[in-house]
């Protein structure tokens, strides 16, 4: 999923807009189950349109779209969750390879993006460079999936031109290593720039030896750029993109992680600067007010609200009750993302003494 695809739904403002968001499986016979799951699903989000907005001709739309989506989803290929977003204009079906933390439907005037928000930031965008010295080539991974590999006017690099011609020069190790790094310099430019010129925050995940990794790293004039290796076999099937970037994904999780933890502890931090807010009222004013630097939420919080005005709201029991917005946390995390904030969800641990929610703010 792109931020294009999550700024659309987050933007959208209809009368009636429907969000299914479900745990699906990816073998048989498990995701039989599905099926049934979403046929449910579906019946529900259809029962709340017509007690809601019995007789109105967008509610007439948005049932026959209802009707028609399970006709549209094969069970066999579905990943770890599903997401389905109907109104009268739009109908988006989303497959994530993150898990919900329960099956939902929300009927609202805007759709509930909070599972999006949390797949947006849990997933991660980065580069895999497949790195050998005689083929060397760059692609685009989204968590454990290809996106494309990179074919520009630097790659992909063939072998490398810096070869010892000479018998004496071939068994001077200095040398040779010389050649190894020069020619390790000009991939690392090519990255460098591919990252400089299409997204700053990328990082780069490396296929290959230990050895190479090492001598590639001190090569390079931006080493923060890559975030770790792995060993890959050049001759048989872990060649293969698909393969590598399960093995990427690996080394990115891990990194996702620490950077987490880091997150937590800077938001911490901030305490004693005046600048953390754990007040759900204020958090919510602050991402309006463009003032959210980095939102913390615990994975399984979520909170029905009525809001009063364009400022303020008021705490509400139940979800369902006309004119509430199921979870807040959906809004609040668009907020700040839109503003160039970040969000992150966790584990209740890590944040259990601070509160569900907490709010760094910029000043």
């Amino acid at each position: 999923m792109t931020k294009k695809v999550l700024k659309q739904l987050a933007e959208e403002k209809s009368n009636i807009c429907v969000t299914i968001s479900f745990n699906t499986h990816r073998t048989h016979p498990d995701n039989l189950q599905d099926e049934i799951v979403l046929k449910n699903l579906i019946s529900e989000a259809k029962q709340r349109v017509s007690d809601e907005f019995a007789g109105s001709k967008d509610s007439k739309v948005v049932l026959e779209k209802l009707d028609a989506v399970s006709e549209k989803i094969d069970i066999n290929y579905l990943l770890d969750s599903l997401h389905i977003f109907i109104s009268e204009n739009t109908e988006e079906i989303l497959k994530s390879i993150w898990s919900v933390t329960e099956n939902n439907v929300y009927v609202d005037d805007s759709f509930a993006i909070k599972p999006l928000v949390k797949i947006f930031n849990r997933s991660q965008e980065y580069l895999l460079l497949q790195l050998s010295m005689n083929e060397t080539r760059l692609f685009s991974i989204v968590d454990e999936n290809v996106q494309e590999e990179i074919h520009n006017e630097n790659f992909p690099f063939g072998e490398t031109p810096y070869v010892a011609e000479i018998n004496v020069r071939k068994s001077d190790s200095a040398h040779v290593d010389n050649l190894q790094k020069e020619h390790f310099r000009i991939i690392d430019k090519a990255v460098v720039d591919y990252v400089l010129n299409t997204d700053k925050t990328l990082k780069v995940v490396v296929a290959t030896t230990d050895e190479n990794y090492h001598i590639f790293l001190e090569a390079s004039t931006r080493p923060e750029t890559y975030i770790g290796s792995f060993k890959v076999n050049h001759n048989n099937q872990e060649n293969t993109p698909w393969f590598m970037a399960k093995q990427a994904w690996e080394v990115a999780k891990q990194n996702n992680i620490k950077l987490v933890a880091e997150d937590v502890e800077d938001a911490r931090a901030s305490v004693s600067q005046g600048k953390l807010s754990t007040d759900l009222v204020e958090i919510y004013q602050a991402a309006l007010d463009g003032n959210a630097e980095l939102l913390i939420v615990e994975r399984e919080y979520s909170q029905p609200v009525r809001l009063v005005d364009d400022n303020n709201l008021e705490l509400i029991d139940d979800a369902n009750e006309h004119g509430a917005v199921d979870d807040i946390v959906s809004l609040i995390a668009w907020e700040v993302i839109s503003k160039g904030g970040r969000v992150v969800f966790v584990a209740n641990e890590l944040i259990e003494d601070l509160g569900s929610i907490v709010l760094k703010k910029r000043y």
